[in-house]
């Protein structure tokens, strides 16, 4: 863990574009483009956005921009019906690690998956997940790629991750061993009564590997895609900040925002406004 704290807001070099933010207005290519005009230095493309450049046009993109990859999302959602669901899904991840790789991400940021259809059992979803991290963890340490769980909020427990909690991340960390960490996404953890304490426990142990922000916004008119500009909702961001450099976390504050809002606005518009938020409020 690093013993120098650094101030995640005061400086855009330390900000990150998800392309989750602008996806509906920009392509891959034109994200970069859209980074390199800001100043952001670093980016996190999706997985079907780097499909439909290509993954070696986007590698060389991603490049010649200067732009490092904070992290490529993403792999998981392990847990399927049968067993030929359950083998599709580890040859993806498989084929995730290797993107990742090309890409020269930092991490692999993974959405570990919940209930099969028809399933009503939590329990084996999360052991699916379990088998199925172990399945492609050679594969990962070998490829030097780390991976980064990300526990979604408890909603999303039935059909996107039964992993819900920081605290069940590290703990499934702590159960698969080295090359692998979590992500800090304030949208999903910042209800947590024990946040303070698993985020500092994933600093001692050097696993917290890509940290998110944006806002919850009061009322929420869709729990995916109402997602809210940071300083628009009731998430204390600044706390969270304060937790996570405590930590010594070394990346970059990755804006990630899944918003019907904010996708219909001009999307330099939309970087201008994260860039002066991560400097204000986050």
């Amino acid at each position: 863990m690093s013993e120098i704290l650094r101030d995640l807001s005061s400086d855009i070099s330390l900000l990150s574009l998800n392309t989750a933010t602008v996806r509906q207005q920009w392509n891959l290519a034109e994200a970069i483009e859209g980074c390199v005009r800001h100043n952001i230095g670093s980016i996190t493309p999706w997985r079907d956005q780097v499909a439909e450049c290509g993954l070696d046009e986007a590698a060389k993109r991603i490049r010649n921009a200067g732009l490092t990859v904070t992290s490529l999302c993403r792999g998981g959602w392990f847990p399927a019906a049968d067993r030929e669901g359950r083998q599709t899904a580890i040859d993806d991840n498989l084929r995730a690690i290797d993107e990742a790789v090309t890409l020269d991400a930092a991490c692999l940021v993974m959405v570990v998956g919940a209930l099969p259809k028809g399933s009503k059992d939590i329990e084996d979803a999360r052991s699916q997940v379990f088998d199925g991290m172990t399945a492609i963890m050679d594969h990962a340490r070998a490829s030097n790629m780390p991976l980064a769980i990300e526990p979604l909020h408890p909603m999303y427990a039935a059909d996107r991750a039964c992993v819900n909690t920081m605290k069940q991340a590290l703990d499934l960390c702590d159960e698969l061993g080295d090359g692998i960490g979590v992500v800090a996404d304030v949208y999903h953890i910042w209800w947590d009564p024990e946040l303070a304490g698993q985020i500092a426990r994933a600093g001692n142990d050097d696993r917290l590997l890509v940290y998110h922000v944006c806002d919850w916004l009061v009322p929420t008119n869709d729990l995916f895609l109402d997602r809210g500009m940071m300083g628009d909702g009731i998430i204390d961001l600044k706390s969270i900040r304060a937790m996570v450099e405590s930590a010594g976390y070394p990346g970059s504050c990755e804006v990630e925002i899944f918003s019907q809002d904010w996708w219909k606005r001009d999307p330099d518009e939309v970087l201008r406004i994260c860039i002066e938020r991560h400097q204000t409020v986050v």
